[in-house]
């Protein structure tokens, strides 16, 4: 525990020194309607962050959550020719990133499987179905309403021009302390860490082990089908090729924000300033013009670290207590 507020803290000072470096040196990169709008690009990611924090902690991890949120759009497409209005076409888009999540959940939990393995398989499984339904075509013409979910601002709303603030952001904000209440105030969090840490005394102590790695699943699906709701509705069209390699940087702001990688240890709280981190520093990056294969590659760099640096706090303290401990130390 005292090692992830420790990295919180780290993260904390990234992030100033993120701010302070780009909105001194990149013009219009401090200007709020610039910042306001720049949540575009890393709110539907990081709602499915959020999940994917639980299941890592959970000891378990899902690769496919971007081709979910292809399949999704494409069968929320689907029913947008079919006639079905927003709210319906909606309910489209979560169900189906929920039963994605529930078959990865099922074959992981039924026959004992590592997740990182049914997950790559389901991954080319999911998009492989999107491709097939839509080859290289695209779906497009859908209602205003639903285009609005994913470009809609909260002043327009109450007819306020002045709250600049886009409804993803807002409902990544709203997921965000979902997530920390049910993660750190009660028992369902509790009994997640305590799967994650060691699933073995978990399921002596009476834990449903299995049942928990499954609905982490459908919960990390169903999460998906959301960001899928808003990823579509923003650039107003289905591709089956949408959300390409958004896995790894879900997994990039997990990591980065101190959760173990082994299970058991992680916050909410260091999942979000990561979020940030990364958000604001590919902002940057953007406003400096920096190709995107660069950007893969510090995002690439920037993971490794995240693993690497915590394992070297954690020995340093532990040195440090054993010099303590030993015969004439301090």
């Amino acid at each position: 525990m005292k090692t992830t507020r420790t990295w919180e803290v780290v993260l904390v000072l990234l992030l100033l020194v993120v701010i302070g470096g780009f909105g001194s040196t990149t013009q219009g990169f401090l200007d709020p309607f610039n910042l306001s709008d720049s949540t575009f690009n890393y709110s539907e990611k990081a709602l499915i962050a959020l999940p994917m924090a639980l299941l890592i902690i959970a000891g378990e991890i899902d690769v496919s959550v971007a081709a979910t949120i292809a399949l999704s759009s494409v069968l929320m497409g689907l029913a947008k020719n079919a006639g079905a209005d927003t709210p319906t076409i909606v309910l489209v888009g979560l169900a189906s990133g929920a039963l994605c999540g529930a078959l990865n959940g099922f074959l992981v939990t039924r026959f004992a499987l590592p997740s990182i393995v049914i997950t790559i398989g389901t991954l080319s499984l999911y998009r492989g179905i999107a491709l097939v339904i839509l080859g290289d075509g695209a779906i497009t013409g859908y209602p205003q309403g639903f285009s609005t979910l994913g470009n809609g601002y909260l002043g327009d709303l109450f007819d306020m021009p002045a709250l600049q603030i886009p409804l993803e952001f807002l409902v990544f904000v709203l997921a965000a302390i979902v997530f920390g209440v049910l993660l750190h105030k009660t028992v369902i969090g509790r009994r997640i860490f305590a799967v994650g840490a060691n699933p073995v005394a978990s399921r002596f102590s009476g834990i449903a082990v299995d049942r928990y790695r499954l609905w982490l699943f459908v919960l990390t699906g169903a999460m998906a089908g959301l960001a899928s709701v808003l990823l579509t509705g923003r650039i107003g069209s289905t591709r089956p090729n949408i959300a390409m390699g958004w896995e790894l940087d879900a997994i990039t702001m997990v990591i980065l924000g101190g959760v173990s990688i082994y299970g058991g240890r992680g916050s909410i709280l260091g999942v979000v300033l990561a979020i940030f981190v990364l958000g604001m520093f590919s902002f940057g990056l953007q406003m400096i013009n920096v190709p995107g294969i660069v950007m893969s590659m510090i995002l690439g760099g920037l993971m490794i670290a995240a693993m690497i640096i915590p394992l070297l706090i954690q020995r340093l303290g532990r040195h440090a207590r054993q010099a303590r401990a030993a015969p004439g130390g301090a």
